[in-house]
């Protein structure tokens, strides 16, 4: 899955970007549209949210609802500048259809409207699709504008031969169909993540766990903790981008499903545990992101206790196993293992250290929750990644971006010689 920025110029044929959108997001894309506003004098924001789930941009100095997320996406704590945000989150921008004006405004550098501003601001690969009359296309000064676009990187899915807006006209500047764009679209995706190493881990097998599990204490109530699985998720997302083959073991994490992750709910400890030794056997990395409850009601009710006047209850708790530590018994030869501590105040990077040697572990990835605006249930977080060879700490950010930090720092660990368990049981 992939965040599409599309961007709508004024022309009959913004009515095509419509149908393009429906595609993209049936094939699993994120979208997001800004509009310019001649735009709107041929489709208007409504159609395009309807189809894309997400607030639709037309000035760059409104509010955007979704404070630059993409649909899928946790919303950041704070409202950031709009285009700058579209752009940083994207993975590629499309400008379809692209008029003769607002193609002559990015080869020029103009940033006079939210479209061109986003352009400029822009670091992801740039695609262009190009509708006009065939006079407006054919104009020597669009066709050194087309080229300039084209020497600085764009992509450009050139106009089609066919019937024009104008009664009666035939000739080349038509729009090119949805799907040739959407393919185009893809292709520089790919292009994208050859370039930049994203299939890295391509055959890779990868099991995540993520969210908190319930502990039930009766048929209403339970013991459980506040992660909402956003970190694992995350992840899960990343290492499925840099083409892993991935496997999420969720505890009641209600957070939208990507496709191409195949994933396993559970709600107890115990039903984590028995989910993850299954999957295990076949991971070639693990990265257990669950907060699995310490402790679990020593019996639970299967009716609902009442209150009855009692003027308190004692609940008995009894320890659950430790999932991680059983995993890391039974690691064969080549596993790399990762576990992660939200720890409270200081002495947690400490902790995390005595955490990665009694478990045989890789890696912790520890972060302190007592820190406002990180950690449970927030969009950011702030991480440090302890291993044998030190320790890494990975600025505050979206979630999205230290879950990059945290699989760069395994794939480098992959790059080097993965302990095996005789080598981790003497360390």
């Amino acid at each position: 899955m992939a965040r599409i920025l599309l961007g709508v110029s004024g022309g009959i044929a913004a009515y095509k970007a419509v149908e393009l959108a429906r595609l993209a997001g049936k094939a699993g894309h994120s979208l997001r549209v800004v509009q310019t506003p001649a735009s709107l004098n041929f489709v208007g924001r409504a159609t395009f949210e309807g189809i894309t789930g997400a607030p639709v941009l037309v000035d760059e100095f409104e509010q955007d609802p979704a404070r630059g997320a993409y649909p899928g996406d946790p919303a950041p704590d704070h409202a950031p500048i709009s285009h700058l945000a579209l752009v940083e989150r994207c993975d590629v921008f499309a400008i379809v259809p692209a008029s003769a004006n607002t193609i002559a405004k990015l080869a020029a550098g103009l940033a006079d409207n939210l479209l061109t501003s986003a352009a400029l601001a822009c670091q992801a690969p740039l695609l262009v699709a190009p509708a006009m009359n065939d006079r407006m296309w054919t104009h020597p000064a669009t066709r050194t504008n087309v080229a300039t676009l084209r020497s600085r990187g764009a992509a450009v899915v050139p106009p089609r031969r066919g019937q024009l807006a104008s009664a009666g006209e035939w000739g080349e500047g038509r729009l090119a169909e949805p799907p040739e764009i959407l393919a185009a679209i893809e292709e520089v995706l790919a292009e994208r993540a050859a370039d930049a190493g994203l299939r890295s881990l391509r055959g890779v097998r990868v099991l995540v766990t993520a969210g908190g599990t319930r502990e039930p204490i009766d048929s209403v109530r339970y013991v459980g903790n506040r992660s909402s699985g956003r970190m694992g998720f995350a992840l899960a997302e990343e290492a499925a981008r840099r083409g892993g083959d991935v496997t999420v073991v969720a505890a009641n994490v209600s957070l939208p499903h990507a496709p191409g992750i195949h994933y396993i709910d559970v709600e107890t400890a115990a039903e984590l545990e028995q989910a993850t030794a299954r999957a295990f056997e076949y991971a070639d990395v693990l990265l257990m992101t669950a907060a699995v409850a310490d402790f679990r009601p020593a019996s639970a009710l299967d009716d609902k206790i009442k209150k009855d006047g009692r003027e308190g209850l004692s609940l008995e708790l009894a320890p659950t196993s430790d999932v991680l530590a059983t995993l890391s018994e039974k690691r064969r030869p080549g596993q790399l293992l990762v576990g992660f501590a939200a720890e409270h105040g200081d002495g947690g990077v400490e902790r995390a250290r005595g955490k990665l040697e009694r478990k045989r572990l890789d890696a912790v990835v520890v972060n302190d929750i007592s820190r406002p605006g990180i950690g449970f249930e927030a969009g950011d977080n702030e991480v440090t990644i302890v291993t044998r060879g030190g320790d890494h700490p990975v600025a505050r950010a979206p979630k999205e971006e230290v879950a990059r930090a945290i699989l760069d720092r395994i794939e480098a660990l992959r790059a080097g010689e993965t302990p095996t368990s005789e080598e981790v049981s003497q360390a």
